[in-house]
């Protein structure tokens, strides 16, 4: 109807996104974001701070577990495994960035990986299919900075 909302519009959008909307394009572009994403993350578990968050996480394991990249013992809860692991991929800052300033796969990456992670075993997904989740999940970000006065406005406050 016309009385549909912008929030609609948008959720039925990224609702109809499917794999057959990844071009070839699109997923030679997203792997390679996917490899630096995944590059930076695994540096970036030397640093102090991802070192804390982790120590600060260890009091949230659980039997549903994800990796902590860099750390084949250790697992947390997938919520907990996004957090460390997206704070060792933007610990150094140089993760990916786009204009406005956003770092797209270093908050999309690591919850997305942990998700699919958690799935059991009959019920895991393609790889296909977590390269679908990561390019809705870049698409939900750059549409919501298409939305923002804030994010439009950065490059002014700096």
């Amino acid at each position: 109807s016309s009385s549909q909302t912008i929030t609609g519009n948008f959720a039925n959008v990224i609702h109809g996104l499917n794999a057959n909307h990844l071009t070839d394009q699109v997923i030679q572009r997203s792997k390679r974001m996917i490899l630096d994403t995944l590059g930076v993350g695994l540096l970036g578990t030397s640093t102090e701070v991802c070192h804390k968050v982790a120590q600060y996480s260890k009091i949230y394991s659980s039997d549903i577990s994800s990796t902590i990249w860099g750390h084949l013992d250790f697992r947390l809860p997938p919520l907990y495994a996004a957090f460390v692991n997206g704070v060792a991929v933007h610990s150094m800052d140089f993760d990916d960035t786009w204009h406005p300033a956003t770092h797209p796969s270093g908050a999309v990456l690591p919850a997305v990986i942990a998700l699919a992670e958690a799935f059991p075993q009959e019920k895991k997904i393609s790889g296909l299919n977590l390269l679908l989740a990561f390019n809705v999940g870049i698409e939900v970000q750059g549409r919501l900075l298409r939305f923002s006065s804030e994010a439009r406005n950065i490059p002014k406050r700096y």
